[in-house]
């Protein structure tokens, strides 16, 4: 079953995992000095937040997956929505080893298709700059879409 993926850049961590707590009535599932995540029952979702990013706000959704057999069924779905998909493979990432592949829809928001496969001590085995660095190395897009144009799509630069 996929669990439903939001990841928010915040500027004080402390402060919003107490308000986040408070309104999911819930601690988080993990937190680290940079980060926490949240992965609800209901409604199913893993929620992310982290102080990595250029600005606060969304930084990108997306789906988490409990198999490999559910990610190809994204990744077929993606490309089917004619958006440039970067597929990065075996990763890791906000403190999780995955297989991951990105979409960026027509309004240059980022959609995140993963499988996490492991925990790892860090948030990255990449070295990055936090204050350079997305929330989790979601593409940027490139141009605008127009009608049913494909919008190319590349990882970020200092990407994790």
């Amino acid at each position: 079953m996929k669990r439903f993926h939001v990841h928010v850049h915040v500027d004080d961590l402390a402060e919003s995992v107490a308000f986040y707590s408070k309104l999911f009535a819930a601690e988080p599932a993990r937190i680290e000095g940079d980060y926490a995540k949240w992965m609800l029952e209901d409604p199913r979702i893993n929620f992310a937040i982290s102080t990595r990013g250029a600005k606060a706000g969304v930084d990108h959704l997306g789906f988490q997956t409990d198999d490999a057999t559910e990610l190809a069924e994204l990744k077929e779905r993606a490309e089917a929505a004619e958006m440039a998909l970067f597929d990065e493979g075996a990763t890791s990432c906000c403190y999780a080893q995955s297989e991951k592949h990105w979409v960026t829809d027509p309004q240059g928001i980022a959609w995140e298709h993963f499988h996490t496969l492991a925990n790892i001590p860090v948030f990255s085995e990449k070295a990055a700059e936090p204050s350079q660095a997305s929330a989790c190395c979601a593409p940027t897009p490139r141009g605008k879409p127009i009608g049913i144009s494909v919008t190319a799509a590349k990882p970020s630069s200092s990407c994790c």
